[in-house]
């Protein structure tokens, strides 16, 4: 009988471990998204704010498909650097 109580315990106590590293890494996880998530908006900012014409101006009046595909891809460059940042 003492043994099923030792097992019972064991199977409590890692139960309890694996939830609570479950929520660390769920925590960890939140973080590093938000922050991802910050760190790109500012870089759309500072893309905005010291390019040297109107970016909404280009983009929407004149249809200048070739402004957006550069912030497009200025950004999914600074989104996989985040990325990799993040995974280590």
């Amino acid at each position: 009988m003492s043994n099923i109580s030792t097992l019972a315990q064991v199977v409590v106590e890692n139960s309890s471990s694996t939830v609570n590293l479950f929520f660390m890494h769920l925590t960890a996880a939140l973080i590093y998204s938000i922050l991802g998530i910050v760190i790109l908006l500012i870089t759309l900012y500072l893309m905005v704010r010291f390019a040297p014409f109107d970016v909404h101006k280009e983009m929407e009046e004149d249809q200048n498909t070739a402004v957006g595909i550069v912030m497009g891809s200025v950004l999914l460059g600074i989104a996989i650097i985040i990325a990799a940042a993040i995974v280590g």
